[in-house]
């Protein structure tokens, strides 16, 4: 079946209460959450309402009901930043953010909003008293990733939010990278916007998403349409999800999202990354073996996710990859991985690297044979 390693990206395999999730779905509910009066639909939004609650149980996020449905963390993080920012904030960012922060940031740059990217040390880090420093009058947000999916290197998110939190300025996290592999409390990091990828470290079907949203924080609608509540407003609904929720649910996918909750709940978050992080830690020590081959990221394995990025001498990581998907099936990913910010940071943005990232059904024997792949390749 080949070596899959490039969990980062999308997690495969899923469990396998996913994959019935989903068939059910399709084939015995087939409604809309919100959208009409019988037992079809009924059944939609209570499988609707059971994620938001397993969401919320494994975030600590204080009200299952703000839990925002969405396509994917990027669309999320749009509904974050233009819901909340105006002309004339200030957002404090870092320098090593994925385009779906990066990308919208910039646009709101033009349109008038005021961007500081702090810079981080070559490997990714980020120190918390830097973003206070950077903390102005006009400080409206203050937005960041959890881990980036290019260097693995884990912000002192907790520490970051006790800065916010003393500020009053409200904190947004990207933890695409993150959800479902490393532990989140949202109440105890200070954390007020909460952005997951459902497809990722969740174990969900593609197309699903969101934002956790913690009471207090008000967002305007970033995208109006039918709410299938409240439809004699010309606005939408004041209430969330609702308000946030326009057009209709991927409701097959949040039935998979589910299944995936659950998976992660009951084997326990800090499970996974132990499991996750010995084979990165393998993983690591293997690749440091061969001559040529250079690490990105933090050196202290406390610091990071399972991600490891390599650049090797002498060779194009793209080329490398097509090698070890087609002679080997090793599936790896080559290139800038949407995040060219990190990989300035890192000294790559000329040709990228190559990236491994394990996951929960990886095995020890697929880390040696995938880095006995390269080693055959680098060898030749």
């Amino acid at each position: 079946m080949g070596v899959y390693l490039d969990n980062a990206a999308t997690s495969w395999p899923k469990p396998e209460a996913v994959y019935a999730a989903v068939d059910h779905f399709m084939r015995h509910v087939g409604g809309t959450p919100g959208r009409g009066g019988h037992w079809r639909e009924e059944e939609a939004a209570r499988i609707a309402d059971k994620a938001r609650a397993a969401l919320a149980e494994l975030f600590h996020a204080t009200d299952a009901s703000r839990i925002v449905f969405t396509m994917n963390a990027t669309q999320a993080i749009n509904m974050a930043l233009k819901g909340l920012l105006q002309p004339g904030d200030h957002v404090i960012t870092s320098s090593i953010e994925h385009n779906a922060m990066w990308r919208p940031l910039k646009a709101l740059e033009r349109r008038g909003v005021e961007l500081t990217a702090l810079p981080c040390a070559p490997d990714g880090t980020l120190r918390p008293e830097d973003v206070e420093a950077a903390i102005r009058p006009n400080t409206r947000l203050i937005a960041l990733l959890h881990a980036s999916n290019v260097l693995g290197t884990l912000l002192p998110i907790d520490q970051i939010g006790q800065v916010a939190h003393r500020h009053g300025i409200p904190f947004l996290v990207d933890a695409a990278q993150t959800a479902g592999a490393y532990p989140i409390d949202m109440w105890a990091m200070h954390i007020d916007l909460l952005v997951f990828a459902g497809h990722k470290g969740l174990y969900g079907p593609h197309g699903t998403g969101g934002l956790v949203v913690q009471p207090g924080i008000e967002l305007e609608p970033w995208i109006e349409g039918g709410s299938g509540v409240e439809s004699e407003r010309e606005d939408m609904p004041s209430e969330l999800p609702a308000r946030l929720e326009a057009g209709t649910h991927n409701a097959a996918g949040i039935a998979g999202l589910l299944a995936g909750a659950q998976f992660v709940l009951e084997l326990g978050v800090e499970r996974i990354r132990t499991h996750e992080m010995e084979l990165t830690a393998r993983l690591i020590a293997l690749l440091q073996e061969i001559p040529g081959v250079k690490l990105l990221g933090p050196s202290d394995i406390e610091q990071r996710t399972a991600v490891v990025a390599v650049m090797v001498q002498g060779y194009a990581p793209d080329q490398l990859a097509a090698v070890l998907d087609q002679a080997f099936d090793v599936a790896t990913r080559a290139g800038l991985h949407c995040a060219p910010q990190a990989h300035r940071v890192a000294g790559t943005l000329d040709c990228g690297a190559l990236r491994f990232s394990p996951g929960w059904f990886t095995r020890e024997e697929d880390i040696v044979y995938a880095v006995g792949a390269l080693r055959s390749i680098l060898e030749g």
